[in-house]
């Protein structure tokens, strides 16, 4: 989904351990860098369902011992909770992604409900029930560009880090979403995580301005979680990239002929 300059997934990530990712799954891997594995694939591969419970480990809450773990974006799964910020940086770029800016989700989140009622079934999952519904479930919570979940279900992980926040004094007047940037720590020694879009327990304070620096990036809950992003080709790289390979097969055909 395209999102300014980059590509950013339409459904909050789910986590997927996938054994033998270098030599008998490397096609599966291949296929999730390219945006393509399913469900059916993933399973056939042997591959594991993260994030229902803090069930990560090896890897670490610092993000080490992270090779096996990788990011998808597909509907009607259960999106990865209890992840770390750096477990989700780890996950995004096995993927062959990265987390995304604050102001790069920004872009692909215009335009989501902010947020209305929760009907508990199409509207974004905020009223407090407990869980995160699966990715798309919800199908009226989705932006202008086409992200789903944005606003609710689970808050998201983004690259920028701030001071670690202690207070939300809100947008006053701007926006009833909550903001919660104030009262840097300066005891704690560790800094603050961005959070963007609140989550199944925020009811009207989430919405696509919620952003939050509350928690460092070791922190995991199970309300908090995460989606990846590309940066979207450049035309330039690619019609040079494209010219090369015709030169070579017109080198080729010379050579052939000979």
């Amino acid at each position: 989904m395209a999102a300014g300059t980059v590509c950013l997934d339409r459904y909050e990530a789910s986590v997927w351990r996938i054994p033998d990712p270098n030599t008998g799954n490397a096609s599966l891997v291949a296929k999730i860098r390219l945006g393509l594995a399913n469900p059916g694939e993933l399973t056939r591969g042997g591959a594991t369902l993260l994030g229902e419970r803090a069930d990560y480990a090896p890897c670490t809450d610092d993000g080490r011992s992270c090779g096996d773990l990788y990011a998808v974006s597909i509907p009607s799964v259960s999106p990865a909770a209890f992840a770390t910020w750096f477990q989700a940086q780890q996950a995004c770029a096995d993927a062959g992604k990265r987390l995304p800016t604050s102001a790069e989700w920004q872009v692909g989140a215009n335009g989501s409900p902010d947020p209305g009622p929760d009907d508990g079934t199409l509207d974004c999952n905020t009223a407090a029930r407990g869980t995160a519904a699966l990715t798309g479930e919800r199908s009226r919570c989705v932006s202008a560009r086409g992200a789903f979940d944005a606003v609710g279900n689970l808050s998201e992980w983004v690259a920028d880090w701030a001071p670690l926040s202690t207070t939300c004094t809100g947008w006053a007047s701007f926006s009833g979403d909550f903001m919660c940037l104030a009262g840097a720590n300066d005891s704690k020694g560790a800094p603050g995580a961005l959070l963007r879009g609140g989550s199944f327990r925020d009811g009207a304070s989430a919405g696509p301005l919620a952003i939050s620096g509350e928690l460092d990036p070791t922190r995991a809950e199970d309300s908090v979680g995460f989606r990846c992003a590309r940066p979207l080709p450049e035309p330039g790289r690619d019609a040079l990239w494209g010219a090369g390979l015709t030169a070579l097969a017109i080198l080729a055909r010379r050579r052939g002929s000979r």
